[in-house]
């Protein structure tokens, strides 16, 4: 149903280092399949992706309150690790990974990007 999400960023050149580094960490085969510039998908061919754009109309990018993107990871240990890679390259915490919804629940790690976009990794088994 989802083709792909776009959240927008102030700096192309930052942005573009963090989500290299950050995907890198969730999946290596996740790479740039388009690079227009002003924007940048980030995913793999028939999968939903990510672009990150700065905005159309030349204002500055800002940050959607309730918005917020899903990374599928495929383990906790994912979860753990793509949490961790997000705040090395100098994200911000929104929530240290852990099960919600009790023992049974996904295990999600919130985070925000170095634009203020917020995002989690999320595992469901």
């Amino acid at each position: 149903m989802i083709a792909y999400v776009t959240i927008g960023t102030k700096d192309m050149e930052r942005a573009t280092k963090f989500y290299n580094a950050l995907f890198a960490e969730l999946d290596p085969g996740i790479k740039v399949l388009m690079d227009a510039g002003r924007i940048k998908l980030w995913g793999k061919p028939g999968a939903p992706n990510l672009a990150v754009a700065t905005p159309f109309d030349g204002k500055s990018a800002t940050v959607g309150n309730g918005v917020m993107v899903a990374l599928a990871a495929d383990s906790p240990a994912k979860v753990d690790a793509l949490y961790k890679k997000a705040l090395e390259l100098g994200g911000t915490d929104e929530g240290a990974p852990g099960r919600r919804g009790g023992e049974k629940g996904p295990y999600i790690g919130y985070f925000r990007d170095l634009d203020g976009n917020k995002l989690n990794a999320i595992c469901m088994k």
